[in-house]
């Protein structure tokens, strides 16, 4: 298994907080938004939302773009490369295809 893989495993399967983060960067993957944006659409609480996107994007999973609250947070390179592997621990999480709240 290779270094990427096992990151995301780590952080979506493998540890506490692993299903809010999945749920985030599936938001993510088909809009790039803001904090209070995803907050709304998941349904995770804004500082919940906060925490974990720090964490992806420590983890280079995340990139933001902008600063405070227009701060917006797109997929990197390093999840882009790695998207299947990511879809594949989701599945396995039950997490198909989830339906988020539109504005």
């Amino acid at each position: 298994m290779d270094k990427d893989k096992k990151i995301l495993l780590w952080l979506i399967a493998g540890s506490r907080g692993g299903l809010n983060r999945a749920l985030i960067l599936k938001y993510i993957i088909s809009n790039p938004s803001n904090a209070n944006r995803i907050s709304l659409a998941t349904g995770i609480e804004y500082k919940t939302v906060q925490h974990h996107l720090n964490i992806l994007e420590k983890n280079g999973l995340l990139i933001a773009v902008g600063d405070k609250y227009g701060k917006t947070y797109f997929p990197s390179d390093l999840l882009d490369r790695n998207i299947n592997s990511f879809n594949e621990i989701c599945n396995n999480m039950g997490l198909d295809n989830n339906e988020f709240k539109t504005e």
